[in-house]
């Protein structure tokens, strides 16, 4: 059986993110993160809990929402340095959000970084609306 090819992302800086892009390569420092929910799941065979956590990651261009989820939630941890690989933008409610795609992409703990994060650049604060243009 052959091998998957998994997409390669490219190397790229939290402030070079855009809304609805994907394929991005990022070390970033993990500067909170706050389990937000933690629920039974019946209809899985295990009944293992399903968990969201938020986290704030950033490096020293600027910082943006991660929501971790599951097995996310145990690697993301507040001052750890981690590298994702292939994340994506999404949108929630005119938010920016990083998100790391279980069958598509990975995260990895690496070395602690040397760069100071900075936070007073929160892309996740700004608001992003859909505007139809007709042609």
């Amino acid at each position: 059986m052959a091998a998957s090819k998994q997409k390669q992302g490219t190397a790229i800086k939290v402030q070079e993110l855009r809304p609805g892009t994907s394929g991005h390569n990022l070390v970033v420092k993990v500067l909170n993160a706050k389990q937000v929910m933690q629920k039974s799941r019946f209809d899985a065979p295990q009944r293992t809990p399903l968990r969201l956590a938020e986290c704030l990651v950033g490096d020293e261009t600027a910082v943006i929402v991660f929501p971790a989820r599951n097995e996310q939630v145990d690697v993301m941890q507040e001052g750890a340095t981690v590298i994702l690989n292939n994340a994506k933008v999404d949108m929630f409610r005119g938010s920016m959000r990083l998100a790391v795609d279980k069958w598509q992409g990975s995260i990895e703990v690496t070395e602690p970084a040397t760069f100071s994060v900075k936070s007073d650049n929160n892309l996740s604060l700004i608001e992003f609306e859909l505007i139809l243009v007709d042609e």
